[in-house]
Parts: C-alpha cells; sequence; structure tokens
C-alpha cells in the first residue's frame, strides 16, 4: 500500500514547526521509522506532515554540567558514535537498537513520542530519571520521561505539542546499570525488557520492567532489596511484576521476570 494524500512542509525553526501544527489533523515527524509504515499501511492519515527532523535547537546535544541535554531529532546512532560522559548507559542501549540503517534516521524524541511499550527509550529514560521538554504554543513545560507515557502509544503530549529535548543527569564513577532484553530475532522489538540503575554516591536505586502491554512500570521494592542486599529473590520479583500488571499470565510473568533477574546481574 501507498500512504493517502497529504502536504509537507520544513519549517525553519520550533516556532514556524509549532505554527504549523495548529492546522487541522498535522502530524510532525522526524525519523519516520515508525510513522513511515504506519503512513504507508494507512494506520495514519495526517493531512499535514511537519518535518522537524533538520531543526538546529532538536538536532543539538549540549553538556549542562549535572546533566546532558539531548535534542529530540539527534539520532541513535548519535548516540552510539559519542558515549557522553556520565551518561554511559545511553551509547550501550543505542548500539542495540535494531539495526543501523534504523539507528541512522530513528529518533530519541520520535520514540518518546510513539510511546511502543516495548520500545528501548521510554524504559531506559524512565530509569535513568530523565526529563522530557517539550514546547508548545501555550510555552514549555517539563514532563518526567517515566510519566510521559499514558498507555501504549499514548502520552502527554497535546496534539500540538512536540518534544524538544530530554535531559538526563549525570551519573558519579559509583554507579552502576544493567539492561536487558530478550528478543527472539535481532533487530525485533523484545518481548521482555529490564533497566536498573543504582547510584549509591546519589542514593539512586531505579528498577523498571519494560515491554509490557502498558508503560514501563517500577519495581521500587526490588531496586531496594538490590541495592541495600546486592540481590533480590524470584519470588519478591515475581510479586512486584503481579503488582505492576496484574493481568499477566504465568509465561509472560516468567519471562520478564529472568529479565529482571539478567538486568540486576549485568549492574
Amino acid at each position: 500500500m501507498k500512504a493517502a494524500q497529504f502536504d509537507y512542509v520544513r519549517p525553519r525553526d520550533v516556532r514556524e514547526a509549532l505554527d504549523a501544527l495548529k492546522a487541522p489533523e498535522a502530524k510532525p515527524i522526524a525519523g519516520g521509522q515508525s510513522l513511515g509504515p504506519m503512513l504507508n499501511l494507512r494506520l495514519a492519515r495526517p493531512k499535514l506532515l511537519v518535518d522537524v527532523s533538520k531543526l538546529a535547537e532538536l538536532k543539538a546535544i549540549t553538556d549542562e554540567g549535572d546533566a546532558w541535554r539531548i535534542g529530540a531529532a539527534v539520532t541513535h546512532a548519535q548516540l552510539e558514535d559519542k558515549p557522553l560522559a556520565g551518561c554511559e548507559p545511553l551509547a550501550k542501549v543505542a548500539r542495540a537498537i535494531a539495526y543501523r540503517a534504523v539507528r541512522n534516521r530513528g529518533t530519541v524524541g520520535g520514540s518518546l513520542a510513539h510511546a511502543d511499550p516495548a520500545a528501548d527509550w521510554p524504559l531506559v529514560l524512565a530509569a535513568l530519571d530523565a526529563t522530557v521538554r517539550v514546547a508548545g504554543p501555550a510555552g514549555r513545560r517539563e514532563i518526567k520521561a517515566d510519566a510521559l507515557m499514558t498507555a501504549a502509544f499514548e502520552t502527554q503530549l497535546r496534539d500540538d505539542e512536540i518534544i524538544e529535548s530530554v535531559r538526563v543527569p549525570k551519573l558519579s564513577g559509583a554507579a552502576r546499570w544493567g539492561y536487558y532484553k530478550f528478543c527472539r530475532k535481532t533487530g525485533e522489538f523484545p518481548d521482555a525488557a529490564a533497566a536498573l540503575l543504582l547510584d549509591p554516591q546519589q542514593r539512586i536505586a531505579r528498577l523498571f520492567a519494560g515491554a509490557l502491554d502498558r508503560p514501563p512500570q517500577p519495581l521500587d521494592n526490588v531496586a531496594r532489596a538490590v541495592a541495600e542486599q546486592g540481590t533480590a529473590s524470584r519470588d519478591m520479583i515475581d510479586a512486584g511484576l503481579a503488582r505492576v500488571a496484574p493481568g499477566m499470565g504465568p509465561a509472560a510473568r516468567k519471562l520478564r521476570a529472568t529479565a529482571v533477574e539478567r538486568a540486576i546481574a549485568l549492574a
């Protein structure tokens, strides 16, 4: 199939992009790795595509001292090729996303806005306690990464807003990181995933389970147990998963519990 007819505009800056998005049924596009197939399958039929992939404000990576500002149009490949001091997990995660051809075009902001529950960045940036910076006609606002997604493929973003950047706090030298995802085939979205951050100097212990039928879910009790004792029992992990995803069947819970255990072991 081919996409339904649409108009296309490439704004010169964020203000022009926001003005263009005021048009009925307008939609932003950056890397197009998710929206492109949806257009071809006619699952999405916008009247206007607003191309934000070349906007300088969205392409920049900036050192803010205690954090890195990553523009929404920064590609996975850019993070893969340039590890950021204090945020080294970003490069490791980017390197394992799909294939290089996808990483060359797919963007961090696009992944967050698309809000696929099995995607890497919604899970990883939640575990890293990142903040999403959003721009719209009413001004700019900030949303914690672990609160941006409200349901599968749904976010707090309004139709006339775009993600401008993501602020990722730097880790201390004592930080430990574990990220594990199970894919049946290289390049596919995972069937189970988990991300763990332990930073004793900053008194941080964050653990999230991903690849659910909902946004990534925190397993706070498990994270505290790992921080204090160095490990967590399978019973504790099972109980945590049952609490955050109560409709999950035994086989699915076992697979996700294994992902959590692997993330813990890798930290």
